[in-house]
This record gives C-alpha cells, sequence and structure tokens, in this order.
C-alpha cells in the first residue's frame, strides 16, 4: 500500500462537453486553455475569458481545482493578453495557471495566483526544482525521466525540504496517459518548419503522423517506411504501473486530451481515478488491469506504450495514421425533449437506425457524457423493436439529458 492518502487526477477539457465529462469521470482536477496562449490552441474549441467565473463556480460546488493553461513560448506582443488572462483568474477564483515561460510564471507570482509548472519547462532534476520553487508549489517533470529518476527527486524533495511559496513540500505531477510527441516533451520545430504554425506557440499541425518515404539522394531510391509512422509515437499508458509512480511518489497523475472527445475524457478519467484508489486502497490487481486497458482500448488511441518511464530508450510507433480504438461512435440523431420525472428522452432519428439491445451514447455541452443501452422504444405512444431514420421515438434514459444533445450509437470496430 502507498505510503501517500490521495493521488490527484487530472483531467483534460477542450469544451463544456469534456469539462462535465470529467467531473463525471471521477476528476480531482480539469485543465483547459483560454484564447490563444495554450498548447492546445488549434486543436481545440478552448474557452473564453468569460467562462472563467462559471468554470470556477462549477468548480468550486463540486470541490475540483481547475487549472488554466497558460503555457506557449509569448512574445512581446502577448504580454498584454498574458497578464489579463491572469489578472482575471485572480479575479474569478480559477485555482491556477500552468506556465512554462518565465514572463507568464513571474508575473502571476507577483500577482498572487497560484503557479504549475509546465512540462515545457523540461524539469529533469532536483536542481531546476529547487529554482521553481521560487515560484511554483507543483510542477510537471519533463516526459522522458524513468520512475527511478522521478524517485530520485521527490527523495531529494524530502530530504532537502525543498518548499514552495505555501511553505508546503514541493509536489510532483506526471502525464500519465495520452499522446506523446516525439520531441522533448512536446518543445518540436517540425511544424513551424513545414508550416510556418508553431508546435511552441500552440498551432502544431502534426505533420509527424503522416507516413513518408525516405528518399536516396545519390539514385533517387524510394522506400516506404513499413507498418509504422515513424515519427507518431503510441499513445502513453501507465495504468498498469500506476502502483510504481505513486510508491515513486508522484502526486498528480495528468491525462492528456484537450483535443480529444468527451467519452474518452470520461471513461479515461474514471479508469485511472479507479486504478488510483485500488492503489491506495491495497487492491491493485492483474485482473482489474486487464478490464481497465480494455475500457481505455474501446476509446481513441494510437496503440499503447510505457513511454520512456520504464527505462525505454527507443519509441514505440503507431502501425496507424489515426484511432486504435475497438469501438467508434456513430451518430444517430438529436434529443427533442427530456421529461426528468419520467426518465423518458424524446429523440430524432437523423441517421442509421435504433433498436432494442443497442448500446448508445448522448452527449452535450452542458449534459458530458450519458452511456446507456435501450431496453425498450415507444413510437407514438406504442412499443416498438426498432426505429429508423427521419422517425421520433422516446426511449427511457435514467440520466439527465438536454434538448439539442447529440445521441451517438456505439459499433465495435472490424
Amino acid at each position: 500500500m502507498s505510503k501517500q492518502s490521495k493521488i490527484e487526477i487530472m483531467a483534460p477539457a477542450g469544451d463544456w462537453a469534456s469539462f462535465h465529462a470529467a467531473i463525471q469521470g471521477g476528476a480531482d482536477s480539469i485543465y483547459f486553455g483560454v484564447e490563444q496562449l495554450n498548447m492546445r490552441a488549434r486543436a481545440t474549441n478552448n474557452f473564453t475569458l468569460d467562462d472563467l467565473a462559471e468554470i470556477a463556480s462549477i468548480g468550486k460546488e463540486q470541490g475540483i481545482k481547475t487549472y488554466l493553461t497558460l503555457n506557449t513560448i509569448l512574445y512581446d506582443h502577448d504580454l498584454p493578453l498574458m497578464k489579463n488572462i491572469i489578472n482575471e483568474v485572480k479575479k474569478t477564483g480559477i485555482t491556477a495557471i500552468i506556465a512554462a515561460d518565465q514572463a507568464a510564471i513571474s508575473y502571476a507570482a507577483k500577482q498572487g495566483v497560484e503557479v504549475h509548472i509546465s512540462t515545457q519547462a523540461n524539469i529533469s532534476n532536483v536542481e531546476m526544482v529547487e529554482f521553481y520553487s521560487h515560484f511554483a508549489d507543483v510542477m510537471v517533470l519533463a516526459r522522458e525521466l524513468s520512475v527511478g529518476q522521478m524517485k530520485h527527486i521527490v527523495d531529494s524533495i524530502e530530504k532537502e525540504q525543498i518548499t514552495g511559496p505555501s511553505g508546503n513540500l514541493v509536489q510532483i505531477e506526471v502525464f500519465a496517459h495520452g499522446a506523446l510527441c516525439m520531441a522533448v516533451s512536446g518543445k518540436c520545430y517540425l511544424s513551424l518548419h513545414t508550416y510556418n504554425s508553431s508546435a511552441n506557440r500552440g498551432a502544431c499541425r502534426q505533420n509527424c503522423r503522416h507516413g513518408y518515404e525516405v528518399t536516396d539522394l545519390e539514385d533517387g531510391l524510394q522506400l516506404q517506411i513499413d507498418n509504422e509512422y515513424i515519427m507518431s509515437p503510441k499513445d502513453l499508458c501507465t495504468i498498469n504501473f500506476m502502483d510504481e509512480l505513486v510508491n515513486a511518489g508522484v502526486s498528480v497523475l495528468k491525462i492528456e486530451g484537450r483535443g480529444r472527445s468527451p467519452e474518452y475524457v470520461k471513461k479515461v478519467t474514471r479508469c485511472y481515478k479507479e486504478a488510483s484508489e485500488a492503489v491506495l486502497e491495497g487492491t491493485f490487481t492483474p485482473e482489474k488491469i486487464e478490464a481497465w486497458m480494455k475500457e481505455l482500448d474501446s476509446v481513441y488511441n494510437r496503440g499503447f506504450w510505457d513511454g520512456y518511464y520504464l527505462g525505454r530508450k527507443l519509441g514505440e510507433w503507431s502501425p496507424v495514421y489515426g484511432s486504435s480504438a475497438n469501438r467508434q461512435k456513430t451518430f444517430i440523431g438529436k434529443v427533442l425533449h427530456f421529461y426528468p420525472k419520467a426518465e423518458v428522452a424524446h429523440i430524432r432519428v437523423k441517421a442509421r437506425s435504433l433498436k432494442i439491445g443497442d448500446p448508445i451514447l448522448i452527449i452535450g455541452d452542458r449534459t458530458g457524457v450519458v452511456e446507456s443501452t435501450i431496453e425498450s422504444i415507444w413510437v407514438d405512444d406504442q412499443p416498438a423493436e426498432t426505429v429508423t431514420q427521419g422517425m421520433e421515438c422516446t426511449l427511457k434514459i435514467t440520466e439527465r439529458v438536454r434538448e439539442d444533445d447529440n445521441v451517438y450509437i456505439w459499433e465495435n470496430k472490424n
């Protein structure tokens, strides 16, 4: 059993649906971006400054910490916006910012805003921890460290009593699940060189995910790289050795995925929450790990590997361009109305068809993700076995959904 009493599971949110899905998944904290000064500025809808008050309010109501990412490289013309964002963070009560540029770190510290040091700072040794401890209580380590290196840093923090601004010992956070970049902690210049679109400014075009051919410049012979996308690593997955991360003293496990779907956020968060609780309770078993891995494989992924945490020197490259998930969602229709007392949803089927026994997802900005299996279908107050495109029906849904939510069917991939 771990000596720690709690592990913080941090979930991503690229939009309101994912924000609520993270809460449903049991997240202890949620991180998100606003405007363009975050590392997913291009990949997600993001939130606006006007959303901060509501985000902070929901977080406090749910007992969940809220972290705003402000972790891009900053140019001089970015500084007024950076200061405005931090001022709004302080005003609205967002828990903390996640930053790498010293301009944002210093300004937040001066304003009394809590700072977490981003992985973009590449913290790889205890001397860097001591330096940043003047500004932050929580630091995300570089993604290329091994578990042994993480443990050495945590042990050194305790031995040397390295404290942050709060007076508490510095806490260590690591990425636990999600996409990895071929570059050191995501500091890549490939997109900038190719498209003049900087990954370090939140505008990565992900050309590393493409397939490539190698050309011999002497004779022109071309070789296609077979079976692997050689610059596209598989997704990091640590759930099968989470006990090692916890026993190394890691306090916060961060899930990557602000550009991924709400059902991904909910399912991955829930799996890691359950796993962290099992580690702390001493009930972390191979059987549970197998079940969690099956769940994780059902949502978007590029295949899984353990990153560099267990000492690997080379990456495992994805064999596919897109998702390796064993299930996919297919759009079916829209919710027209929900009757909470009767727990019935009125749905218009716009594509495909539905039948009794189908697994469905209902996703919306305020709903998050509701999963259900159709047990009965009613059309014009009469029971039915199926409902086809263009028809309306009512379904028993025990969780609240809302008008205009999207309805999907879960389908196994062949």
